[in-house]
């Protein structure tokens, strides 16, 4: 009866701290051992708890003992997230069949798209709400951390990477492609925490996180999120650069006396910048349904962080609406940087 008492006390107190889960967990203290199924988060290394001193790895101390758990991780089922802990699993099969998840997996298949069709993707089971309504909501929030990201990226990258490519083999050039190759290596997240740790935790000039703060809270994100892309461009950029400088024409306009800023300007940068813009496209589409690292360190409430809060918490159908929406956005936005390069470049056109 006292273990019993302890172990319900400290499943409530992990079902407010963590994700809700579903876990087989077995209790074993000499010769006794109570096992069952409960829903709550996951333990982490070291956790204070009601009655409990410390939770470390599998066992628990008591003040009159140690207890050994075992925790087995059972997949997750949404109807888990709809029902109290104390209901019985014969009403959890009743309910898993009126909604459908006993039937095979071609019936289900078949209803998802029928459904995706029109935009309806069910009833998140976390939130209560249409999935479509659910993602909506956080895609604002998304939609202005990828823009912004992409501004950063234009204004960092294109000028790196016209400097780097007129005064190529200078010390101008060498740092800038190692700061462009850093910003390809570094991983978005370790990045993220740099920025927080300096700018929002020893400087104070930046909040850590969140979206109350306005344009604040977004500096330090959509720069994480637009490195990369500026890296990218910068050594693209520099690299057509280089190829459209070597051209006759270029050596014709020169003998013309034509200025070096009115030559770059003019004639080279504007046939560089053509696989450019099928490049900004690509890079925007990959910002939208990238941003997921980037959105959880810096707890931005957007999509990329929604997917992984209903990932965790087996949300099925917001997960099922938010991949959907990503790869219609992906291949609408190739689609029209295809056309618009086709308009830039005269020499391209649709067959």
């Amino acid at each position: 009866k006292n273990v019993l008492g302890h172990m319900a006390y400290v499943l409530e107190g992990m079902r407010k701290l963590s994700k809700v889960r579903s876990y087989t967990m077995k209790v074993t203290c000499g010769d006794r051992a109570i096992e069952g199924d409960f829903i709550f988060g996951m333990i982490t290394n070291s956790l204070s708890v009601g009655g409990f001193k410390k939770i470390t790895g599998d066992n628990v101390k008591l003040d009159d003992g140690v207890f050994e758990v075992t925790l087995i991780k059972r997949p997750g089922n949404p109807v888990e997230l709809m029902v109290s802990p104390t209901t019985s699993k014969e009403e959890m099969e009743i309910l898993s069949e009126e909604m459908g998840f006993n039937d095979p997996l071609p019936v289900q298949y078949v209803r998802f798209l029928k459904g995706a069709l029109v935009g309806d993707f069910g009833t998140s089971y976390y939130y209560n709400e249409p999935a479509m309504s659910v993602v909506l909501e956080r895609a604002p929030a998304t939609l202005t951390l990828a823009c912004a990201a992409l501004l950063i990226s234009v204004v960092l990258g294109i000028p790196a990477g016209i400097v780097a490519a007129v005064k190529r083999n200078s010390v101008s050039d060498a740092v800038i492609r190692v700061l462009a190759l850093l910003g390809q290596c570094m991983p978005a997240f370790w990045l993220g925490i740099m920025l927080i740790m300096l700018f929002a935790v020893k400087l104070g000039w930046m909040p850590t996180g969140g979206a109350e703060d306005g344009l604040r809270s977004l500096i330090l994100p959509a720069f994480t999120l637009g490195v990369f892309s500026a890296a990218t461009i910068c050594r693209l950029l520099r690299s057509n650069l280089i190829e459209v400088l070597g051209k006759e024409y270029i050596d014709v306009a020169k003998a013309k006396g034509l200025p070096k800023s009115k030559i770059i300007g003019k004639h080279a940068l504007k046939n560089a910048m053509s696989s450019i813009i099928t490049i900004l496209g690509m890079q925007f589409a990959s910002l939208l349904g990238g941003s997921v690292i980037t959105e959880q360190v810096f707890a931005w409430p957007g999509v990329g962080r929604l997917v992984i809060q209903s990932i965790t918490t087996s949300d099925f159908a917001v997960v099922e609406c938010i991949v959907f929406l990503m790869a219609v956005i992906f291949v609408v936005i190739n689609f029209i940087v295809d056309v618009l390069y086709c308009v830039i470049n005269p020499r391209v056109r649709l067959q």
